[in-house]
């Protein structure tokens, strides 16, 4: 049986593995009862389809993939009182090559601070807020500014 802590560090990275994959709607499926924010909690999509067209809009593809390996790293997780809920403070990195385009390098680096409500069968993400740190070459990431 997983820890709580192991559940949702699962959650953190098979966010990872469906993002550089381009599985938009499997991204979108982990915030079906979530929501997406910058920093300051200003919203910019809420609920599978929103989450996934988000992402979909807003990331170049590359023959079905991003080319990317997004990593999480420095977990802190804290058990609200009525452990109903926690919270994962953690660090990215995302790394990215396209043959031929981009050698691979560190494109964007950063923070986030996601929120987790405990489900019957699991843990579910109720909210991610991220921020960004420091950003490299974006040009063969970023279908659009955000």
């Amino acid at each position: 049986m997983l820890s709580d802590g192991d559940q949702v560090r699962n959650l953190l990275g098979t966010y990872c593995e469906r993002l550089d994959q381009g599985d938009f709607d499997g991204v979108g499926a982990l915030f079906a009862d979530g929501r997406l924010a910058t920093e300051d909690g200003t919203e910019l999509a809420s609920g599978a389809e929103e989450v996934a067209a988000f992402y979909r809009a807003g990331t170049l593809d590359h023959d079905g993939s991003p080319r990317t390996k997004h990593l999480v790293v420095d977990t802190v997780l804290v058990a609200a009182d009525d452990e109903r809920s926690l919270t994962a403070r953690s660090s990215y990195v995302v790394y990215q090559a396209v043959t031929g385009i981009l050698p691979l390098q560190p494109i964007i680096t950063g923070r986030y601070v996601d929120t987790f409500e405990r489900a019957d069968d699991g843990w579910r993400w109720s909210e991610r807020r991220f921020s960004v740190d420091q950003v490299g070459d974006l040009s063969q990431h970023l279908a659009r500014p955000r």
